[in-house]
């Protein structure tokens, strides 16, 4: 432990100006980050007796080896800094408020010449009109398929929609009455749009306009004995009452907010969101995140606004922002936000009314999340520490593997031969320092294939070193991870004996003798270590075989999906070679298009020529070459063995 009066700044040195400051340990990794509107003050008070401090910046700060800090203009500033601070570089000791999914949102590609309704995920575009978040994707498809029947928009794939404008004939939703069939020509872009913007009207709220036009309809339709057009107004109307009986209204003036609520307790937070549209309730998520610090209420509200709106599309800022208490710098990520929605937006706490029985409601459901979460988590952090404390004690490991890197080969018959990389950082999967690598010489065996991966591995982190990377693999330079330049604590490679010591001596040959390496065999579970005549039998309950398990499956499934890519590429310029004029590019596309050969085999020539670059006579080829071709057999790629029509192998 380092003693903060070590690496506390002079007198005077710190400015008063707004700024974000960091604490680096002795490796120079980043473990916090903070912000202040006057940064004396705030660091100051890191440096007093430690004994005053809360248990969890007494860790912090003698955990930290180093402060610096970086000066803005304005707390807006500051706020989003310390943001992209926070996100960049995953302190430990920062509040890390990651959603526990990716939540499904109602979505309308507004930017198409003939727009399409859809479920979408993930990080939201421009061009796109986004209704929710929703709890699942079910319930977006429910409301759509219901909704389909009254504003008869496109709703199908850009593959779908060109074959039905290609064939003429539009698919079963355009038959059913579901979709105007823009495809081939039942309505042009303006009627169709006119379609889109009364369901975005529609969703966006402007619900009792409908219903009474609808209704007006039925009655006319009715007095001029048309009753077969209003039977359909009557069924269209009662679609809507459906759609709107699942919305539970909230605020019955309408309004436009985000109500949160939290449950805090000294190690997590849990978080919960209704999103209120149009006074209705029309979507709920939430998550459970980690405390690593003293943040009172006030920051970890601010923590959980910047989450949910900093990287989303200003559609989905709302107007109002309900919480229970005021964040820390209110009037500061006001201005973000009102900056990034194109309009005011306000953050209170509400006192009475509607609002606040709806926020008491919220924090009700944060309440039972956070009793679920203990339940379903209270055992999972002790098993993770107890698998990586049985690792170090039976391999007998200095310290506890808090960094493991597995390393596997896939290869079909000593072709295509791949190897994977995956990393766990404290008995959890980190998929974004995953790597995988083609192996440069062909026909090698899986021993010689793991030296050259190894072997190229570790050049790559003593040559990371070299270049002034430290310890924790950080350019001083840029204050960023490089590639490669981060040392694990323990490398498991997936294999044996012959396996380990291939490892073991590409280790040996470049000199990297500080990490400890073992081998995980799959038939008995065996681990193996480097010069060992015996392995070590690890209990079949231990948690620590169980992470090993983890961890060298997850290797080998990533190996496979390199491995049946690239196999997938190999057949198809097989298969393709007698087409003339069919080059890199081209087969690119229709490996994008169609995903795998079997695919390709099975569609039609139309269906090929829709591939950008691809004519109907080269289509016509393509066809033509594959039904020439020999099947191509299935092949197991775990073993490598050709697998016959009845199922075995041959």
């Amino acid at each position: 432990m380092a003693d903060p009066a070590t690496y506390r700044p002079k007198p005077g040195e710190i400015p008063v100006e707004p700024g974000v400051y960091q604490f680096r340990d002795s490796e120079g990794r980043v473990v916090y980050v903070g912000k202040a509107k006057s940064l004396r003050p705030r660091l100051s008070s890191y440096f007093q007796d430690v004994g005053n401090l809360h248990p969890r910046t007494q860790q912090m700060v003698t955990t930290a080896a180093s402060v610096d800090w970086t000066v803005v203009s304005t707390e807006v500033e500051a706020l989003a800094l310390e943001y992209s601070w926070i996100k960049e570089f995953d302190p430990r000791f920062n509040v890390k408020y990651r959603d526990d999914k990716s939540y499904p949102w109602l979505a309308v590609t507004v930017d198409e010449e003939y727009p399409r309704v859809t479920v979408m995920r993930g990080a939201q575009r421009k061009g796109v009109r986004y209704f929710g978040p929703y709890g699942h994707a079910w319930a977006i498809r429910d409301t759509v398929d219901t909704l389909l029947r009254v504003f008869p928009m496109r709703s199908c794939s850009a593959g779908v929609f060109r074959r039905s404008a290609a064939i003429g004939r539009p698919c079963l939703l355009g038959d059913i009455g579901k979709c105007a069939a823009p495809c081939v020509g039942r309505v042009d872009a303006d009627e169709h749009r006119a379609i889109v913007e009364d369901f975005l009207s529609f969703m966006g709220g402007q619900t009792g306009t409908f219903t009474r036009d609808i209704e007006n309809r039925m009655r006319v339709a009715s007095g001029n004995q048309e009753y077969e057009l209003a039977a359909k107004y009557r069924d269209d109307l009662a679609a809507l009452h459906r759609v709107l009986e699942k919305q539970t209204v909230a605020f019955a003036d309408g309004t436009d907010a985000d109500v949160l609520g939290f449950e805090v307790d000294p190690l997590e937070v849990a978080v919960q969101i209704f999103t209120v549209r149009g006074g209705r309730i029309r979507g709920q998520r939430g998550w459970v995140a980690d405390r690593a610090d003293d943040a009172g209420l006030p920051e970890l509200v601010q923590g959980a606004v910047m989450k949910l709106y900093a990287d989303s599309a200003p559609s989905a800022v709302p107007r109002q922002i309900l919480v229970p208490q005021v964040p820390a710098d209110v009037e500061a990520l006001t201005d973000l936000l009102a900056e990034q929605r194109g309009g005011p937006v306000t953050i209170r706490v509400p006192q009475r009314g509607d609002k606040k029985s709806l926020l008491q409601t919220v924090e009700q459901n944060a309440k039972q999340a956070m009793g679920r979460h203990k339940l379903q988590r209270s055992g999972d952090l002790t098993t993770r520490s107890r698998a990586l404390e049985e690792l170090q004690q039976s391999l007998d490991l200095p310290t506890a593997p808090l960094r493991i890197e597995c390393y596997d080969i896939s290869n079909l018959q000593g072709t295509e031969i791949v190897a994977s990389m995956v990393v766990f950082e404290d008995g959890l999967p980190r998929k974004s320092e995953y790597r995988r690598f083609t192996i440069r010489h062909e026909g090698q065996s899986d021993v010689a294939a793991m030296h050259e991966v190894i072997t190229r591995r570790f050049t790559a982190l003593l040559k990371a070193r070299a270049e002034g990377a430290d310890e924790a693999g950080i350019d001083p330079e840029t204050g960023k991870p490089k590639k490669f330049a981060y040392a694990p604590s323990l490398v498991v490679v997936d294999g044996g004996p012959p396996q380990v010591a291939a490892a073991y001596d590409a280790m040996q040959q470049l000199d990297v003798t500080d990490i400890a390496l073992c081998g995980l065999a799959k038939r008995l579970e065996e681990v193996w270590l480097p010069d060992d005549p015996d392995p070590v039998i690890l209990p079949r309950t231990s948690e620590g075989l169980y992470l090993l398990q983890r961890v060298r499956d997850e290797a080998h499934r990533f190996a496979i999906t390199h491995h049946r890519q690239r196999r997938s590429r190999s057949m198809i310029d097989s298969l393709l070679d007698p087409v003339p004029g069919l080059g890199p590019t081209r087969r690119k596309a229709l490996m994008k298009k169609f995903g795998s050969v079997k695919r390709l085999r099975a569609a039609s020539a139309e269906d090929i020529a829709m591939v950008p670059g691809i004519g109907p006579a080269t289509a016509e080829s393509i066809v033509t070459a594959l039904a020439e071709a020999a099947p191509v057999p299935a092949v197991n790629t775990a073993t490598g063995e050709i697998m016959t029509d009845d199922g075995g192998s041959g």
